[in-house]
């Protein structure tokens, strides 16, 4: 129930709150130098890391949301948690908001299944709104592609895994504020040790 709120109202504090989420994923991901929220992952590059593969239609899902980590031409509207990141996107994801609000059934979203997670090819928009409201599972059209994955997609992914060299020194100073932790990373040539910069 939405209580005193106005459905249009509603949708636009929901937009503008999930566009606020996302914003604030980039910034703390800035911060500790970390690119996990930034987009979506691609369809094209998961596929990419499989040698040799097939595709089988499995038909109509009930699909856990949390599953739904990627996009097949969408991947750079969304973050990873499926948040818009786009002003511009506010009028789709609202029509799609306000069917969520009135309670009117949505089609199927239509899904790509890679191992374990999905990629989505048709219903961004509805797997953002229900990521967004929490909505653990969704129908779906899925179709499954497996295959080999490529020794060398393999390899970075372990290099990526690794903990990255050089940053632990600044990351981990003991006893530098957040100011001089945030003013190393946007201004990382005019940072140095035992300088602190003018305020």
């Amino acid at each position: 129930m939405i209580g005193y709120v106005g459905v249009d109202e509603q949708i636009d504090k929901d937009f503008h709150r999930a566009l606020r989420k996302a914003s604030l994923h980039r910034w703390r991901d800035r911060l500790r130098r970390d690119s996990t929220h930034v987009r979506l992952p691609s369809f094209d590059e998961a596929k990419g890391s499989l040698s040799r593969w097939s595709q089988a239609y499995r038909g109509m899902r009930t699909v856990e949301v949390e599953k739904i980590t990627g996009s097949v031409g969408r991947h750079l509207n969304f973050d990873r948690s499926f948040l818009p990141i786009k002003a511009s996107m506010g009028h789709r994801w609202g029509r799609v908001d306000q069917a969520y609000h009135r309670g009117v059934e949505l089609p199927a979203v239509s899904l790509y299944k890679i191992g374990d997670t999905y990629f989505v090819r048709d219903g961004n928009h509805r797997v953002s709104v229900a990521r967004y409201h929490g909505v653990g599972w969704i129908d779906a059209e899925v179709v499954e592609l497996r295959g080999q994955k490529r020794k060398a997609a393999a390899r970075g992914a372990a290099h990526e895994a690794a903990p990255p060299t050089g940053l632990s020194r600044q990351t981990s100073e003991p006893g530098a504020s957040w100011f001089l932790k945030l003013w190393r990373h946007q201004w990382p040539g005019l940072w140095r040790p035992g300088v602190r910069p003018l305020i």
